[in-house]
C-alpha cells in the first residue's frame, strides 16, 4: 500500500510560502493521530526536499509518534507554481481590494491550463514543461518501494498526477483529468494506492474524513 499525501496548509502570501501555516502544522498533526488511531503504521517513509513536505511529515510523526526515519526524493517535489503563474497576467479584484480565493483560484487554473497546453514547446517559456514534470513524477514513483505500508508526502501537482496516469488511457486524457483532480486536491488528504500483480492500482483519492470532526481545518490552498 502507498499512501500520497498532501502537505498541510501551505503560507500564502507569506515571506516564505515554503513553511506550514499553523493551521497547516494542526492539519498534519490531526492526520498522524489519525493514522495511529486507525493502526497505520508505515514501513517506509518518502518525502518531497520541499520544506512544507518535511514539516507535515514531522506533524504527522508528532500526531502518530511515528520513529521512522524518512528518505528525501527530490523527485516528488511540486512544480514551480510562481513560474507557472508569471505568464498569465494576476487578476484584479472585482471589488478593488484583496483578491477573494475564487479570484485566486480562477487565476490558478488559467496559468496551469496555460502550462499544459503549451506541450513540449513550452521549453522555452517555463524551467520545467509539464510533460517534463510528469516525466520527473513517474520516475520518482517507479523509485517508491513496493512493499509494506509506505508512506509518501508530496504536493497536490504530483498526486493529481499520479492519480490521474493510473484513470488514463493516454497522455491527452491524463493531462485533462490532471487539470482537473489537481484543484481538488485537500491540504493533508489521503490518496491510496495499492500494488498487485497487475502493478498499482488507484483505491480512493484525495479522502480527508480525518477533518470531518474539525471542518475548518479543511483547505484547499
Amino acid at each position: 500500500m502507498i499512501l500520497l499525501v498532501r502537505h498541510g496548509q501551505a503560507s500564502w502570501g507569506a515571506a516564505d510560502y515554503d513553511a506550514l501555516s499553523e493551521r497547516g502544522h494542526e492539519q498534519a498533526r490531526v492526520l498522524g493521530a489519525a493514522f495511529a488511531a486507525r493502526g497505520i503504521v508505515p514501513t517506509a517513509v518518502v518525502h518531497g526536499g520541499m520544506r512544507r513536505h518535511r514539516e507535515t511529515w514531522e506533524g504527522i510523526a508528532e500526531g502518530a509518534g511515528y520513529q521512522v526515519q524518512p528518505v528525501v526524493d527530490e523527485g516528488w517535489a511540486e512544480f514551480d507554481h510562481v513560474d507557472v503563474g508569471a505568464l498569465v497576467p494576476p487578476p484584479v479584484s472585482a471589488s478593488g481590494g484583496d483578491l477573494t480565493p475564487r479570484e485566486v483560484q480562477r487565476w490558478v487554473e488559467e496559468s496551469n491550463d496555460r502550462w499544459v497546453a503549451a506541450g513540449e514547446d513550452a521549453a522555452g517559456e517555463y524551467r520545467e514543461s509539464f510533460a517534463a514534470f510528469t516525466a520527473r513524477v513517474d520516475e520518482a514513483l517507479a523509485r517508491t518501494p513496493r512493499e509494506g505500508t509506505v508512506m509518501v508526502v508530496t504536493s497536490g501537482g504530483p498526486i493529481a498526477l499520479t492519480a490521474s496516469g493510473l484513470l488514463s488511457g493516454n497522455a491527452e486524457s491524463r493531462a485533462d483529468l490532471w487539470s482537473r483532480m489537481h484543484v481538488l486536491c485537500v491540504n493533508s488528504g489521503v490518496t491510496r494506492l495499492i500494488a498487485g500483480s497487475r502493478g498499482l492500482s488507484l483505491v480512493t483519492f484525495n479522502e480527508d474524513t480525518h477533518f470531518d470532526p474539525q471542518p475548518a481545518l479543511r483547505t484547499y490552498r
